[in-house]
């Protein structure tokens, strides 16, 4: 068992590095804001500056993720086909590597 001591120690010490963590996270998300309305995206600054030299003008994209939970759809099935095509298939990813590795320390 844990004697008192060790157990105010390891109390602290979580305190301490959750304090450190907290820090850290709220100082690297006021420089992330700061440097996001200091830089320009890359569509902002190359694409556009490139497409409007040549004539052309910026437009909506044709499926639009921006608005409302396509986009974590469009995620959900990929997840969803990838899950059921490794559990149709996950006897032939698994077994033939153990047959294999069988066959050769076998021999």
């Amino acid at each position: 068992m844990m004697s008192q001591e060790s157990i105010v120690k390891s109390q602290k010490l979580g305190t301490i590095l959750l304090l450190c963590f907290s820090l850290f996270t709220v100082h690297c998300s006021l420089f992330t804001a700061a440097a996001a309305a200091k830089w320009g995206g890359v569509d902002e600054l190359v694409v556009e500056k490139y497409a409007e030299e040549h004539g052309r003008a910026s437009r909506d994209p044709i499926i639009n993720t921006d608005q409302g939970d396509l986009l974590l759809f469009l995620f959900l099935l990929g997840g969803a086909v990838g899950g059921f095509a490794a559990g149709y298939y996950w006897r032939t990813l698994t077994e033939q590597r153990t047959r294999k590795r069988e066959e050769y320390f076998s021999k």
